[in-house]
This record gives structure tokens, sequence and C-alpha cells, in this order.
């Protein structure tokens, strides 16, 4: 395990937190098989980054607000920051991190973001809860980005594994687009027969799958008939699932908010997804994820 993460466990699960970013970098089984990416560097290093204040790509990398234009790298600036940490027990660590003169610099509110990690038996519980602490309404997105270890380690071949909907998902979905990494204009018809997607590595030769009309907050991810992860996300309307072809993760991102549109270059207020959040209050946004036998 990397020095510096910190772990927390109970008697069926282990994970460990970085505090960059505080992303959870493993989460295990009690015989310590890896249910998380191998973070193979030929596909994707990262692991389970926080995506805050935006989710996804702007266009140019910048957002306009009162006038004014801001830079901002993909996903925000919250994964590439230390988190303090703030409370931890054996079975549960919070992490904060709040506004300062660098991101006041390229995000002007004023912001306490505070990420719970909980164990409770075989079950993960993340709460991610995002405060204004300035004096006026600040714009924010927020998102999850785990990768799920494809195949899980317990028999089956990658071909056998299925993402399994709450609810049928007959909605079309959407692609990125023409300029990279923003959300194309057209939708196109959904993967899903049903309520189950049976993801291939061609599936994503294009970037991730996006629901923006979804049904369900919970699915399963894994082989029928083997154990496998019930995944909940009650607070995030969307849903983007993706991978670097050959990679041997799937990522199964729960997002408030998304990418720009293609063409997009409208002010921050105008961008789809986008919360407003009135000074003194806050948002949560949970997601857990259980290991099923």
């Amino acid at each position: 395990m990397t020095e510096g993460l910190i772990t927390i466990a109970s008697g069926a699960l282990m994970a460990a937190i970085n505090p960059l970013g505080a992303e959870l970098w493993s989460l295990r089984d009690a015989e310590g098989r890896e249910l998380m990416t191998d973070a193979d560097e030929r596909w994707w290093t990262g692991h389970a980054p926080l995506l805050f204040p935006f989710v996804g790509r702007l266009r140019g990398d910048v957002f306009r607000v009162d006038g004014a234009e801001y830079g901002q790298p993909q996903h925000g600036f919250a994964r590439r920051r230390t988190f303090a940490l703030v409370d931890r027990s054996a079975e549960s660590a919070l992490f904060r991190l709040e506004s300062d003169a660098e991101s006041l610099a390229i995000y002007p509110f004023a912001f306490r973001l505070d990420m719970r990690f909980a164990l409770r038996g075989a079950k993960l519980e993340m709460m991610a809860t995002v405060a204004n602490s300035g004096g006026a309404d600040m714009p924010f997105s927020f998102g999850y980005h785990p990768g799920f270890a494809w195949p899980l380690p317990y028999g089956a071949t990658g071909e056998d594994h299925r993402v399994i909907f709450e609810k049928d998902e007959p909605a079309p979905i959407r692609k990125v687009g023409s300029e990279p990494g923003l959300i194309a204009l057209e939708s196109v018809p959904s993967p899903v027969v049903g309520n189950v997607l049976a993801p291939t590595h061609e599936m994503f030769a294009g970037d991730a799958l996006i629901w923006d009309d979804l049904a369900s907050r919970s699915l399963t991810w894994g082989a029928p008939g083997t154990p496998h992860l019930k995944i909940d996300f009650p607070d995030t309307p969307w849903l983007g699932i993706w991978q670097k072809p050959g990679a041997h993760y799937l990522c199964v991102e729960p997002w408030a908010g998304m990418a720009d549109p293609v063409g997009f270059d409208g002010d921050v207020w105008e961008k789809p997804g986008i919360i407003r959040l009135p000074p003194g209050e806050s948002r949560d946004f949970r997601m857990d994820v259980e290991l099923m036998p």
C-alpha cells in the first residue's frame, strides 16, 4: 500500500484513501482481493477522483461569470488539492478542502468541501458535502469517478460482466462530440437492453457513455452468480460510464452536472447541470458501494 494513504477497515472491507484529492485508491474484500482499478499507466493512473467545482471539460477550459473569465482544468481542481484529515476512526475518515488564495484565483467563490468515508460491514458509504461559505450565490457541479475492477476478482471473465440498473433505461444517451471532451448536441440510442448493459471495450472507443435522462439511482456491477458490487447514488441525476478500451477497469460515475455542450459560450449560470447554492447553505451527495455475495 502506498505510503501516506489513510486506511479504514471493517470485518468485510478495507479502504485506502489518498489525502491528495481525498481519492479512494483501494477497496479490498476480507481476503485482500482488490475491487478497484489497477491504475495501469498504459491506460489511466486515476482511481476515483472527486469532480469539483465542475464535472467534465469546459469549452476552452474556461468559464465566465460576472463578465470575467477563469481558467479551469477538466473535472475541476479538487482532485489536485490536498485535503486535511479532520476526523478518523477505525472505520471512518473525514477529509476537508476549503477555499484559499490559490482556489479563489481560478474559482472566485468561498467554499468548503467535506468528504466522508465510512465502512459498515460490507458497505462503503461515501458522503460529499459542498458548503457555500461566501456571501454570494455559488455555481458548482459535483461528481464521483471511481474505477472498479473489470473483471472483478471472483473468477468470471470480463465478457461475463454486466451493469444491471434498478430500472429499465430506454432513453437515448449522449456521447462526446466533435470538440474533445464536450457533450454532443444530439443523442444516440441506448445500449441498455431493458435494464441490462453488457459492456464491451469497443463500446468506449468514442469516450464515455452519458445518461442525462436516467431513471435509476442504483445499479449492480459484476458477473451473474458471483460476488458483485451494488452501487447507490441517490443525489446525482446523471451518470457516466467510461474506460480506456482494453483497460482493466470500468468507471461508474454519478454526476450532478456535466461537461459543456459542443459550441457552448454562455455564462456559468447557463451551463447545463449547474447548481446554484445560496450563502450559508450546503448540498450532500452520497454514493454507497456494497459487496454483495
